[in-house]
C-alpha cells in the first residue's frame, strides 16, 4: 500500500482551539501549525458598539490549525474535528483536505512520509 501524504486544514472558533489539540494528540496526530485568522462565511460577521457608535464586523476572529498525516487515517482526523468542534450553530468552521505531492524535512532533507515522522531515538534540543 503506497503512503500518501495529506494536509488537513481545520478553520474555527478560538475558544475550541485547546479542546481541539487535545483530541487530535490522542488519536496521534502530534504536529500541527496554528495560525489567527479572520475570515467571513454564513456569519456575515456581527454588528458591535465602539463609544456610542454601532458599527458593522465583516471579520470573524478563527484559528486555523493545519496538520500533515500519511499513517492516520483522514477519515479519523476529520471524525475528531468534527465530534469537537460541531455545536450546530454557524461559525463552526470548515475543514479542508489536500492531497500533496510531497514534503522535506530541511533539517535532515528527507522527503515524503519520513519528513513528516518522529525519527526514533532522536531528541529535539
Amino acid at each position: 500500500m503506497e503512503r500518501k501524504l495529506t494536509k488537513i486544514d481545520i478553520i474555527t472558533r478560538p475558544e475550541k482551539l485547546e479542546e481541539l489539540k487535545e483530541s487530535l494528540n490522542e488519536i496521534g496526530v502530534l504536529g500541527m501549525t496554528v495560525s489567527q485568522v479572520y475570515g467571513c462565511g454564513l456569519q456575515k460577521g456581527r454588528k458591535e458598539t465602539y463609544r456610542g457608535r454601532e458599527y458593522e464586523v465583516n471579520l470573524v476572529p478563527k484559528i486555523k490549525l493545519e496538520t500533515v498525516v500519511c499513517e492516520i487515517p483522514v477519515e479519523k482526523v476529520l471524525e475528531t474535528a468534527q465530534k469537537v468542534l460541531r455545536t450546530g450553530k454557524f461559525g463552526d468552521g470548515k475543514i479542508f483536505v489536500y492531497e500533496l505531492s510531497d514534503a522535506v524535512r530541511i533539517r535532515t532533507g528527507h522527503r515524503g512520509f519520513e519528513a513528516i515522522m518522529d525519527i526514533p531515538g532522536e531528541k529535539s534540543e
